[in-house]
């Protein structure tokens, strides 16, 4: 035995049903027609099959139904149980043509869940974009200041310090004309900084190089430190401060490097951590 496929005459509502039962008239349980099941197919045939609606002939000898006369004295109650009576029969022929097969065709008659509400899919939250872990240059104190470079290290943080008592935080750091610029600002004229001169090096030559300077240094390059104080005031060192810078190499115009500066003043002016100078290229001649 095997199961197949056809379609309802009358309203093409599809039926699954046994080879075994092929021939037998049932009740299609959309439009409730009479449909006589086809044969099944066979070899490698595959079209869905049609049945065939049941037609219902009339005998001519048929017997006239009989009329039983109701007695007259029956009064009321006699056509209240006539009348139970077709009810009881109606429910009888609609379970056994209608109900019945519904359930043995394709199983008990389950209620449709009630629709669901609708609710929209939210967007997805993105997490907001985190910044980029930037090394924090500590606060200037007396502790990091010193005339002496030894044992001194030389942290990854930004340049930070304290020019004539102004605690100083890095914005630009430019190498130009040989001369190393670190300062505070970067639109305007340099207020606020410290300028190392070395007498038109050029950055190709100190690239990779480390350079140390002690206090009792002979000829050691000129440092001017520039501050604000009501007007700008600016100082200048031949001698006598503490300096290691350790450049590295030079790379699409940057020179980056590392440094400790410490002034020999009243105020303790110091200068310690990393930078990453712009090199400009010399104007040339006019």
């Amino acid at each position: 035995m095997s199961e197949f496929k056809f379609a309802c005459p009358t309203c093409g509502q599809h039926i699954k049903c046994d080879s075994s039962q092929s021939g037998m008239a049932m009740d299609c349980p959309t439009c409730f027609q009479k449909i006589c099941i086809p044969q099944a197919p066979t070899g490698s045939q595959r079209l869905l099959l049609t049945g065939t609606k049941v037609k219902k002939i009339a005998s001519d000898n048929a017997p006239a139904p009989a009329v039983i006369p109701l007695p007259r004295s029956s009064g009321p109650w006699v056509v209240i149980l006539i009348l139970l009576f077709v009810g009881v029969v109606a429910a009888a022929i609609y379970w056994a043509t209608i109900i019945r097969p519904r359930h043995a065709t394709h199983g008990p008659i389950r209620q449709a869940p009630a629709p669901s509400e609708f609710v929209a899919p939210s967007a997805p939250v993105e997490p907001a974009p985190t910044a980029p872990d930037v090394p924090v240059a500590p606060t200037a104190s007396d502790a990091s200041w010193r005339l002496d470079l030894a044992g001194s290290t030389l942290p990854e943080t930004p340049v930070a310090g304290r020019i004539h008592g102004q605690d100083f935080r890095l914005d630009r750091a430019v190498f130009q004309n040989g001369a190393l610029s670190l300062r505070a600002g970067s639109h305007t004229a340099l207020e606020f900084g410290a300028v190392i001169n070395f007498s038109g090096v050029p950055a190709e030559a100190l690239a990779g190089k480390n350079i140390n300077i002690t206090t009792n240094t002979d000829r050691a390059a000129r440092v001017t430190l520039r501050w604000k104080d009501g007007t700008v005031q600016k100082a200048d060192y031949t001698g006598g401060y503490a300096l290691r810078l350790e450049f590295g190499q030079l790379d699409h115009n940057r020179l980056p490097g590392k440094i400790y500066l410490g002034l020999p003043d009243d105020a303790k002016s110091y200068l310690l951590g990393a930078f990453s100078a712009n090199v400009s290229k010399p104007k040339p001649p006019k």
